[in-house]
């Protein structure tokens, strides 16, 4: 099940157009943030072997290798960081007086 980076609603489609929206929130779908190639830390956070950089992640873009994450990895960053987050804090905390 692929799910939007922004509100981690299910993105069913059959084909990503650059038309296409998340029925939740209304942000792109075809947008770097969606992509199963998404890979913050690789080179232009990309794992193929794009010409350009895609500047804005969360935006619409012309990309030709773009496939939308059916792993669901992508959808909701904004929760996964807050875990994150959270862990790390936790974890500081057993170290401090």
């Amino acid at each position: 099940m692929a799910a939007c980076f922004s509100c981690g609603s299910e993105l069913v489609f059959e084909r990503v157009y650059r038309t296409s929206i998340c029925p939740g929130c209304g942000k792109a779908a075809k947008a770097c943030l969606n992509c199963r190639f998404y890979s913050q830390g690789a080179q232009w956070d990309c794992r193929e072997t794009i010409g350009e950089p895609v500047r804005e992640k969360d935006k619409v873009n012309f990309c030709d290798y773009f496939s939308l994450d059916a792993s669901g990895s992508s959808g909701h960053r904004n929760d996964k960081q807050k875990k994150k987050d959270g862990a790390r804090n936790n974890f500081d905390g057993l170290f401090s007086d």
